[in-house]
């Protein structure tokens, strides 16, 4: 964590959900999570629908307050020790929905321009950093420049998107589910296009998706997350080798296989996540966990390690646990 250019440190953010006093409820969407990046490497997170990574990637960009804890961008707390307009500059995000992400009455060239007009660049300077952007993501800028954003494919959008924010000239970008409602042939065209602007600009990447095989292509290392917190987190190559958590293992065991001989014939995980409003006690997978044993449900795991930079937070791994 030390040496991190971006870290999460005992991040907490709760959504209320109704009630009022001692009767109010809250969505723990993100529960005590921690980690860290490191200077060029790609972070992948995974987990299912409403295990909070959204979540996560707006409060490492400072869209959301955390309730508790602090993201740090080379050591200092954001929005503190570095205010957020500076630490904007160094950490950017790519959206989901590239069509919602751009102002419907903004030229391609103007939306690009915009973020260096806004930090002191002059106009002129601005529109020829756009133009350059346009093409360097593969966009002829007399062609796509003056078009609006109904005017373009989804992959064409995705496209103006990465190039809007490398006009900051950031360090590190936040991109949650960014290829995702892009068809495969596009996808792969914006991710071949990730990695080589990674490689040219020495990017450092946080990359959510629900696609287990784009991220095992793409990342470093890779974070499960369960209903607001870290289920594991290591190295893609043994986390997908050698799983050390139940629910890790059930995400790679639903995995769709071209392989005849790889078919899934019994689900690997039954039923949906607990509610978020009223969470189980102990380990939040033991509801699930069909090798859960008694201390699931009365201690929360520790983050054990399990193999070199790899971690995992389950009582199975625990020695002392599963021996009792």
């Amino acid at each position: 964590m030390s040496a991190a250019v971006l870290s999460a440190h005992n991040l907490v953010k709760h959504f209320r959900a109704g009630g009022w006093g001692a009767k109010r409820k809250v969505v723990r969407a993100v529960d005590d999570v921690s980690f860290g990046i490191a200077k060029g490497e790609t972070l992948g997170v995974v987990g299912e629908s409403g295990c909070g990574k959204s979540t996560t990637a707006r409060l490492l960009v400072q869209l959301l307050a955390p309730d508790s804890g602090s993201v740090r961008f080379n050591g200092r707390v954001a929005g503190t020790e570095i205010p957020l307009r500076e630490f904007r500059r160094h950490v950017q995000m790519v959206f989901q929905d590239s069509y919602a992400s751009l102002n419907p009455r903004m030229t391609m060239i103007d939306a690009i321009a915009f973020g260096p007009r806004v930090h002191g660049a002059s106009p002129g300077d601005a529109g020829r950093k756009a133009r350059d952007l346009l093409d360097r993501v593969g966009l002829d800028p007399a062609r796509f420049g003056p078009r609006y954003p109904h005017e373009l494919s989804g992959g064409q959008r995705q496209r103006v998107n990465i190039a809007r924010v490398l006009a900051f000239d950031p360090e590190v970008l936040v991109l949650d589910e960014a290829v995702s409602a892009l068809d495969k042939s596009v996808e792969a065209q914006v991710l071949n296009l990730l990695l080589d602007l990674k490689r040219e600009r020495g990017l450092t990447y946080v990359f959510i998706s629900h696609d287990l095989n784009v991220v095992r292509h793409i990342s470093d290392r890779v974070m499960v997350m369960y209903l607001g917190q870290v289920a594991e987190v290591g190295p893609t190559s043994s986390l997908y080798a050698s799983p050390r958590h139940p629910y890790t293992e059930a995400l790679l065991a639903a995995m769709p296989s071209l392989d005849p001989d790889w078919r899934t014939l019994v689900a690997p995980l039954a039923g949906d996540p607990p509610n978020p409003i009223d969470p189980p006690t102990g380990c939040r997978f033991h509801t699930r966990c069909s090798r859960a044993f008694e201390p699931c449900a009365l201690r929360r795991p520790g983050d054990l390690s399990v193999g070199p930079h790899h971690r995992a937070a389950c009582h199975l791994n625990d020695s002392a646990e599963a021996a009792a």
